[in-house]
This record gives structure tokens, C-alpha cells and sequence, in this order.
């Protein structure tokens, strides 16, 4: 019998370390995307608060129509913000002591633009929704303009406060917003203003805005300009990105705005608010898979090298997660929506439980598209995104005649399952297994991590460097 050779101390203690660090890069994904996605569900269930405070106090056609306003005002600020929130996702990591630029550039972009969109549609809305004249009038044209405009800040603010790793943040900030525009919605009722929601609903946005921007440029982005030095990313490099993220993203907003004016347009004001209702609620889980997904991008910049072995990871946590939320969904719907009232519970719970349903599919269809972002695949970014909404709109437009709500429920779960069946099975190429360590591969955890190509410099580090449009020591990064 052979003796069991010597483990020489220093071995055992950098072996020990290397797992240490390894833990440490590993907790932030998970904690960050659980606060991530906690925000998401926090403003849901106060979103849901808010309109069940807006349907006991305005009728279901006041309700219908106002929904509808701001899912358009959703859409144009999607348009005018250029999907800026997920470049700041993306890139504030790196940015070093220019983050604070970078932030107040997309910021201004998003504003004019989205405000100029907004304008641009109350000058067309006698032409393009008839149903939405209502808006031409001074005050509601006023309130309109500030919803589109400040929702693109709010949404940028998500980004920038993720990409500072300041997910608790983003849920204080969720929880602000919820919680001032139910308030004002009380007042508008107690006041018998017939305009209260839209109203409520910016001045909401305007007091989030102001109370957020002060804490992320006194706090949080000094704290993060100090810590780390970089360079800038260069310039055209964040410009192909926004671009091509741009351009998937539209088409998802659109999407998510398209529907309920298919719906408005063809079924009425009473259907529209129904269906909306349920897609607040079922879409609370799309946007905590996103939610969580940005905590992939963040944690995926900082260690590219652990990609794959974070994005299964979260890829199994979200899909348990999702799945859990979904059953519950499914089986008490019918009394999700008794509080918004009797007809809400008889008309919206088939749809609400093939929304929730559509949900477990679309988890791997998420995260796909987080990986290609870390990546900078924008060929698969932009495809993804564009086909998903493509049939989600082909098939709402085929299946709502002759199914009502059903077939826009329908339509939400089979576009969602078509995409996740085939990314499913090409997982091990875009999502390969960490690879086993050889035995005894523990001892030197530095192994793992020694640059290739004769570099000094390690992987993440080679990666930050390609980031800034800088040459690594092992050249350019391909």
C-alpha cells in the first residue's frame, strides 16, 4: 500500500482561499438577483394595489382606457430611452470614474426623446387610437408627456443603481413610487378629480425621480468612482450594443403595448381591462426573471470567466422559483382577481392562468437573452427577442377572434414554449457545464485561473481591458 503523499500547508491554504473567493463571487448573484426580483414582486403587489383602489373608486371604462394610456406611454418611452437601462446594466461595472457621465448622457437622450415621442403621439392620436382622444386634453396631455418622459428615468435609475450593485435600492425606490401614487389616487377619489389615475401615476414618478437621483449621485456613484479607475469603455463599442439591444427591445415593448390596443380595439374597453389586469399580475414574473437577469449581466462583466457556471445556476434557481409562484397562481386566480371585483374574477382568470403558465417557458428564454448581452452577441440579442414577440402578435391576431381572452392567453404560452423547446436542447453549446477539475486540481486553485496565451494579466482582468477598447497583454480579445 502506497503512503498518502504530504499536502504541504501553503497548498491547503491558497486551495482554501480560492474556494473562499470562489463563495464570495457566487453569493452577490443569487442575493442581488433575490432583491432584484423581490422589487419586481414588491411593485407588483402595490401596482395591484393601485388598481384595486382604481376600480373601486372609476368605472371599468375609465379604468379600460387609462391602462391602455399608459401602456402606450410605456411603449413610447420604451422608443425614446434607446433600452439605455440595460446598457448601464451592461457597462456601469466598467466604467470606472466615468460612470457618472455615462449615466447623465442616457439619461438626457431618453428624456427629449421620449418626450418628443410623446408629443408626436398626442398630435396623431385622433388617427391612430381614436379611443384615446381623451388625452388631448391640456392637463391629461401634461401628465401624459411626464409619465413617458419620467418613466424613461425611472427605468434607467433601476439600471444604473443594478449595475452599482445597489439592488436594495431599487427596491426602496419601487416601494416610494408605489406607495406616493396610491396615496394621490386617494386624494384624486376623495377630490373627485376624473383624471386621478394618470395624474397620481406622474406625480408618483416625479417624487421616485427626485428622491432616487439624489441618493445615486451623492452616494452611490461617488462610492463607486473612488473604488475603481478605469477607463471609459470606448464609446462605439457601447453604441453597437445599445443599438442592436435597442432594436429587440422595441420590438418587445411593442408588443407589450400592441396586444391591449389589439385586445381595446376589438373586444372594448370592459375586455382591455380585464386582460390588463391579468397581465400586470402574470407579468410580475417576466419582469422578476429579468430582474434577476441583470444581476447575471452585473455579476457576468465582473467575472466573465464563471459565465456559464453562474448562468445555469441562475437558469435552475429562477426556473424553481418561477415554477413555485406559477402553481400558486394557477390555482387561486379566480380569487387573485375577486378583489378587483366579481366580473374581473369571471372574465380574467383563464387568461391570467395561461399568462402565469407561459412564464415557466419563458425562464429559459431570459436567460439566454442575459448571456448573449454579457457575451455582446447582438445577432442572437436581437433575434431572440424578435421572434418571441413576433408570434406572440401573429398568434394573439389569429387566436383572438374565435377564442376572446383565451386565445390571447394562448398566444402568450405557445410563443413562449416554441422558443424554450429548442434553446433547451442546444443548452450544452450556448450554456456549456463547468468542466471537472482533474483529482488533485483543488490543491492549486490557481491553476484555473492562469491566463492563457502566456498573459500576465488574469481572465477578468484581460476582459476589463478589452471593455475599454484596450489591448490586453495576450492581445485583442476576438
Amino acid at each position: 500500500m502506497s503512503a498518502a503523499l504530504p499536502v504541504h500547508p501553503l497548498s491547503f491554504l491558497r486551495a482554501r482561499i480560492g474556494t473562499a473567493r470562489s463563495s464570495r463571487t457566487a453569493e452577490p448573484l443569487i442575493r442581488n438577483g433575490h432583491l432584484l426580483a423581490g422589487s419586481a414582486v414588491l411593485a407588483a403587489v402595490l401596482g395591484a394595489a393601485f388598481w384595486v383602489f382604481a376600480t373601486r373608486w372609476y368605472s371599468v371604462e375609465t379604468v379600460g382606457r387609462s391602462s391602455a394610456a399608459l401602456s402606450v406611454a410605456g411603449l413610447l418611452s420604451g422608443l425614446g430611452r434607446f433600452n439605455l437601462g440595460d446598457v448601464l446594466v451592461r457597462f456601469v461595472p466598467v466604467a470606472g470614474r466615468h460612470t457618472r457621465w455615462l449615466v447623465l448622457r442616457c439619461y438626457s437622450v431618453s428624456v427629449v426623446v421620449s418626450g418628443l415621442a410623446a408629443v408626436g403621439f398626442l398630435l396623431l392620436v385622433p388617427w391612430i387610437s381614436p379611443e384615446l382622444g381623451f388625452l388631448r386634453n391640456p392637463v391629461l396631455a401634461g401628465s401624459f408627456i411626464v409619465a413617458t418622459a419620467g418613466y424613461s428615468v425611472f427605468v434607467l435609475q433601476d439600471g444604473a443603481l443594478t449595475g452599482l450593485r445597489r439592488p436594495g435600492w431599487v427596491l426602496g425606490e419601487n416601494a416610494l413610487f408605489n406607495v406616493v401614487k396610491a396615496g394621490l389616487l386617494a386624494g384624486c377619489a376623495a377630490f373627485a378629480i376624473g383624471t386621478g389615475i394618470l395624474l397620481s401615476w406622474s406625480l408618483g414618478l416625479i417624487v421616485s425621480i427626485v428622491v432616487t437621483n439624489v441618493v445615486l449621485f451623492r452616494r452611490a456613484i461617488p462610492v463607486h468612482q473612488r473604488a475603481d479607475t478605469a477607463d471609459t469603455p470606448r464609446p462605439q463599442r457601447v453604441l453597437r450594443y445599445a443599438t442592436a439591444d435597442y432594436l429587440g427591445k422595441v420590438v418587445g415593448v411593442t408588443t407589450g403595448t400592441a396586444v391591449p390596443l389589439i385586445v381595446l380595439n376589438q373586444l372594448g374597453a370592459e375586455q382591455t381591462a380585464y386582460y390588463s389586469l391579468a397581465y400586470i399580475i402574470a407579468g410580475t414574473f417576466y419582469v422578476a426573471v429579468a430582474s434577476m437577469g441583470g444581476s447575471l449581466v452585473v455579476e457576468g462583466a465582473h467575472h466573465p470567466e464563471r459565465l456559464a457556471e453562474h448562468g445555469r445556476r441562475m437558469l435552475r434557481h429562477a426556473s424553481l422559483l418561477v415554477a413555485a409562484a406559477t402553481t400558486v397562481v394557477v390555482v387561486a386566480a379566480p380569487w387573485l382577481l375577486l378583489p378587483f371585483g366579481a366580473a374581473y374574477s369571471a372574465h380574467g382568470t383563464t387568461v391570467l392562468r395561461l399568462m402565469a403558465l407561459s412564464a415557466v417557458p419563458n425562464v429559459v428564454l431570459g436567460i439566454a437573452i442575459e448571456v448573449a448581452r454579457v457575451r455582446r452577441e447582438l445577432r442572437r440579442l436581437v433575434a431572440l427577442q424578435v421572434v418571441f414577440s413576433a408570434l406572440v402578435v401573429v398568434l394573439v391576431v389569429a387566436l383572438l377572434p374565435a377564442l376572446g381572452l383565451t386565445g390571447v392567453g394562448l398566444a402568450w404560452l405557445i410563443a413562449a414554449c416554441l422558443l424554450a423547446g429548442p434553446l433547451l436542447v442546444d443548452l450544452p453549446r450556448w450554456l456549456p457545464a463547468p468542466r471537472r477539475r482533474p483529482a488533485g486540481s483543488a490543491l492549486r486553485p490557481w491553476r484555473a485561473v492562469r491566463p492563457a496565451h502566456g498573459s500576465g494579466s488574469p481572465p477578468s482582468e484581460q476582459y476589463r481591458q478589452s471593455e475599454q477598447g484596450l489591448p490586453s497583454e495576450g492581445g485583442e480579445r476576438p
